[in-house]
């Protein structure tokens, strides 16, 4: 696509998922939209209230409205999680966000041997195939709609927006792909830094006197790790590149449909090469379950060393270490979050549309970002930006169109000003200068300083194309001159006031964002009731709580899940086996506390109880786990400690079944449903 296309070496992102989606989507800048952050994280500040406003309209329904037909495929993650369930509402599912077909996930992530689906709005489960994988699965889709979209309407222009899991975590590839690149990281992460260094710069794309910027203090050297890291280490990263390998050749596939029906040379085809800089979210060493990274505990090497060889498949939700998102993000400082810093924020873009583009194989250094793709949209479709939709006057876009760029290599910049702000880490670019602040690093669990306290850089970025120099302290005026632009956009986006909080906003209490259940301390829920989010479900980590379910037995022998909350890779279980009734708290896929009764339970109606007493009332603490059967104590365990913040990323909670993946190995995946009747299951905060 490069070759027939052209490359962007300056486009920018927001530095995370959800942000850079309603961003790219829309043409208006994150906070503008309510993203500040992941939607999980939502708060109810103005620019971060997950809730995009009326006055903003995607360009899938700004392209619907003007006769396209429409779809997503793959990854959404801009749907407010406290409005995923069948209360709805649905408008600001992609479906009603101007997609007429949407195939994927509405979550940050998924796992791709077991994801959590939908098509539309209704929950599917994947077809049960040797060597599943989602990437392949959401191709087929892709391929399957624009195949008959244009056999039925030849003359009704489509638009596609094809979004992979990858390469985010969980970093789940096929074996064969991985095995391909055996052997070829065992010099490191400093040592890849510089060949790809030299290789961009034999590629011409970064500039002759581009610098390559130190590795930070906060990240290791990988003369400093030990044999047995290093060995973990090198599987990590050969695991990402066959996940990105996997990705790009399944991009091919459909770009080589596109060509067999004759639409690829005037389709418009903008490769995304991610929507932030390589993630240093599974921390200095990795993890095996990255959803340890998100609630905050950082993975350590001796509990990785057993998944090794099989890191990548189903018995694993990896994430590489730190070392290596800094050596993806070659030649610049930091990673995904830290949108101060071009590591955080600049992607490649391969701009492809040949009946539209008369350039080849060139390199484009205009400065861009994911705004300004929806007003190119929209020139190459001779459409202009709607003043009003549906009734609702709207808000201007903030991008620009790149098409000026296209056949004019040395176009002056049109994009002269733009800020980035993420957890606290914030800067703004204005013709050519960059004046920033590293306010927060992802993977460091500590108090974050006072914003007051942050240190400015700035950077003359025409001439410094890494941020290598930083020129604070030679040009106090142009600082301060760029400071008081970045206040300023920032009021005008509704980016104040900037808040630096992370795992903690993922209780919407603490967030003080809407909760679907609005305080209420108890839900009972029934048969049928499959793929609950955690948003809308009761919460019941660390707290105390009960489990009643009310069960119909027709003999001794009952099998099967009454309600699971998660899967395999965090989560718990009330299930019976062999007439035996049985609860399980599963830490993160690291240690499980599983209590029994002892004996089968008789045929008839039964009250199964359970509760959990914590012992104390922070995140994570351990408690006391106690089963009853009408009414008598069965069993009781101490669980050591529990999940603080978050279960799963697209697990929800299944009433009689669990789905996707197993939260408990001792009953079987896709064949666990109750044999017994549920008659209803009562969750109580206590």
């Amino acid at each position: 696509m490069a070759g027939a296309g052209l490359r962007y070496n300056r486009f920018h992102t927001t530095a995370l998922c959800s942000p850079t989606r309603v961003a790219l989507l829309t043409g208006h800048n994150h906070h503008a939209n309510n993203a500040g952050a992941i939607m999980e994280l939502a708060t109810a500040f103005p620019g971060n209230t997950g809730v995009r406003p009326r006055t903003i309209t995607t360009l899938a329904e700004i392209l619907r409205q003007n006769g396209y037909s429409t779809a997503a495929f793959g990854k959404y993650h801009e749907t407010p999680p406290w409005e995923v369930s069948n209360s709805g509402p649905y408008d600001r599912w992609p479906t009603g966000s101007g997609f007429d077909k949407f195939y994927g996930f509405i979550g940050g992530e998924t796992n791709q041997w077991a994801p959590a689906i939908y098509d539309g709005t209704a929950r599917v489960e994947p077809r049960q195939t040797p060597g599943y994988h989602f990437t392949v699965d959401m191709t087929d889709q892709a391929i399957n709609w624009v195949s008959a979209q244009q056999s039925l309407t030849p003359d009704k222009p489509f638009y596609i927006y094809f979004a992979t899991g990858a390469t985010h975590a969980p970093h789940h590839a096929p074996k064969e792909w991985i095995e391909k690149y055996k052997g070829q990281f065992s010099g490191g992460w400093d040592q890849l830094r510089e060949a790809t260094f030299a290789r961009q710069k034999e590629m011409g794309v970064i500039p002759a006197n581009a610098k390559l910027t130190p590795r930070p203090k906060e990240i290791p050297a990988w003369d400093d790790m030990n044999a047995e890291q290093k060995r973990l280490f090198e599987r990590q990263m050969e695991t990402f590149a066959g996940f990105a390998e996997h990705t790009d050749h399944e991009v091919g596939r459909l770009v080589a449909q596109l060509e067999a029906i004759g639409e690829l040379d005037n389709t418009i085809f903008f490769y995304i090469v991610g929507d932030n800089g390589a993630s240093a979210e599974g921390g200095p060493e990795g993890t095996y379950n990255e959803m340890m990274a998100l609630n905050g505990i950082g993975g350590t090497a001796d509990q990785m060393m057993g998944h090794i060889d099989n890191w990548g498949d189903p018995t694993t939700f990896p994430h590489f270490a730190i070392g290596w998102a800094w050596a993806g993000n070659t030649p610049f400082q930091w990673t995904k979050q830290v949108a101060s810093h071009f590591g955080g924020t600049r992607n490649g873009m391969v701009l492809h549309w040949p009946q539209g583009i008369k350039a080849k194989g060139e390199i484009r250094s205009q400065f861009h970002h994911v705004i300004d793709v929806a007003p190119t949209v929209l020139e190459a479709a001779k459409l202009p930006q709607p003043r009003k939709v549906n009734g609702v006057r709207q808000r201007p876009m903030d991008g620009v169109s790149m098409l000026y760029s296209a056949d004019a290599p040395k176009a002056a910049d049109r994009r002269t000003t733009q800020y980035f702000e993420m957890f606290g880490n914030r800067g703004i670019y204005h013709k050519g200068w960059v004046a920033c602040t590293r306010h927060s690093i992802p993977w460091l669990l500590t108090q974050n300083p006072p914003l007051t306290s942050d240190v400015w850089e700035l950077y003359h970025v025409d001439q410094d194309f890494s941020e290598a120099v930083d020129l604070a302290a030679t040009q106090p005026a142009k600082l301060k001159e760029l400071q008081a632009l970045f206040m300023k956009e920032a009021v005008r986006n509704n980016v104040l006031p900037i808040d630096d909080r992370r795992s903690e906003r993922f209780n919407p209490v603490t967030a003080g964002r809407p909760d679907l259940l609005n305080g209420r301390k108890s839900l009972t829920v029934f048969p049928g009731m499959t793929g609950i989010m955690e948003n809308a479900f009761i919460n019941v980590k660390g707290v105390h709580h009960t489990v009643t379910a009310e069960v119909e037995l027709k003999d001794d022998n009952t099998q099967g899940v009454i309600l699971a909350q998660a899967g395999y890779f965090g989560g718990w279980v009330l299930y019976m086996k062999d007439g035996i009734v049985h609860h399980e708290y599963n830490w993160f896929a690291l240690e499980r506390t599983n209590i029994a009764g002892t004996s089968a339970i008789a045929p008839g109606k039964h009250t199964i109880f359970y509760e959990f007493i914590p012992d104390g009332a922070k995140p994570g603490t351990g408690g006391k786990s106690i089963l009853s059967v009408d009414g008598k104590q069965v069993a009781e365990a101490q669980i050591p400690k529990t999940q603080p913040f978050a279960f799963s990323a697209d697990e929800g909670a299944d009433v009689g079944l669990d789905a996707e993946t197993n939260v408990s190995p001792d009953y079987a995946q896709g064949n666990n449903a109750f044999t017994g009747k549920i008659i209803k299951v009562t969750i109580e905060q206590k």
